[in-house]
């Protein structure tokens, strides 16, 4: 009998086909609305395989309720949305997918960058708006990126992309990480510094660094408050590694010039959230990773991860290592 898996939202066809040859396939069908959390319940409890994105929690709770559950097989980088020490107890492999998307992350941070120095967004509204009257010396002015100093907090994968693409711009980069990246030094000539002289010195902050315990809150309001007043805050890590009240605040009372924000603390974000209705900050509905291209080697990826865990071998990219010794694998 074919091992039975559950997909939570639907993925490129190729890559349902692939899954379909060897599992036992049920999707949830609603494009644009997460599984509901009842029927999640229902359908973890007599699978294998469980392939997933972050918009759903997978918790201890839920975990209980799973009878036979091999692979939770996440479509993401980050997986802060499982409970990875309860699915580590109960032998169940947690698997991500790293590396495919870090070129794409890239790019649309430094997008976001400049579309919020050069205040993009609003010079787009204000035309469609019927606003534009005359050319004026001093309208829609923003910040000058070339050759501006950038601070890079978390000097990952995509950390490095950025800060190859800032080279182009001739910029200054600072970066921040739990250990030095030497070998990036040399090779894109960054500057590590603490976390408070980034800030001070910085023009662009960009947030890279992983969510976690640590990093929740990570920077607040003495951090903001470090910052220059035309300084710009981006953030396409996670959402609660800024605090959200604390930017408002800052952004508001112009203790900073403007933010990029593509990740909230609650997804999807309260169309009435206080950040969206600050006219100095440019939101994005979580598309770090959204072009097709990248999109589709995700999936592929989680699938492979998915289909390696339900057939009871190890899966490549798996997170939770200590399950293989749990479970006597082979690797």
């Amino acid at each position: 009998m074919r091992p039975s898996v559950y997909i939570t939202r639907r993925i490129p066809d190729s890559t349902l086909e692939k899954i379909s040859e060897v599992c036992q396939v049920e999707m949830w069908e609603e494009e644009d609305v997460p599984v509901p959390r009842d029927v999640l319940e229902e359908k973890i409890e007599n699978i294998d395989g469980l392939f997933c994105l972050l918009t759903e929690t997978i918790d201890e709770a839920l975990l209980q309720k799973a009878k036979q559950l091999k692979v939770i097989s996440n479509m993401a980088v980050g997986y802060n949305n499982i409970d990875l020490d309860a699915a580590t107890e109960k032998g169940i492999f947690v698997t991500n997918t790293p590396g495919v998307l870090t070129e794409t992350t890239a790019d649309l941070t430094f997008a976001l960058l400049m579309a919020t120095a050069r205040r993009i967004v609003e010079a787009s509204d204000f035309l469609r708006e019927g606003s534009w009257k005359t050319w004026s010396p001093m309208l829609l002015t923003g910040q000058d990126v070339y050759g501006a100093t950038l601070g890079i907090i978390g000097m990952g994968r995509i950390g490095e992309s950025l800060a190859k693409r800032a080279k182009g711009f001739d910029m200054r980069i600072l970066y921040h990480n739990r250990s030095r990246k030497e070998e990036a030094e040399k090779t894109w000539g960054i500057e590590y510094a603490d976390l408070d002289s980034l800030l001070r010195e910085s023009d662009f902050v960009c947030v890279m660094t992983p969510y976690t315990e640590e990093t929740r809150n990570l920077i607040g309001e003495r951090e903001l408050s470090l910052m220059k007043n035309s300084a710009i805050l981006i953030n396409t890590a996670r959402g609660g590694i800024v605090n959200e009240a604390a930017l408002y605040e800052a952004l508001k009372q112009n203790k900073i010039w403007a933010a990029g924000i593509d990740v909230f603390e609650q997804e999807p974000v309260s169309p009435d959230h206080p950040l969206l209705t600050l006219p100095n900050v440019v939101t994005l509905p979580h598309i770090g990773s959204a072009s097709i291209q990248t999109r589709t080697r995700m999936a592929e990826l989680a699938a492979a991860n998915l289909i390696q865990g339900v057939m009871g071998k190890p899966p490549r990219n798996r997170v939770n290592q200590d399950v293989v010794q749990a479970r006597k694998i082979d690797v």
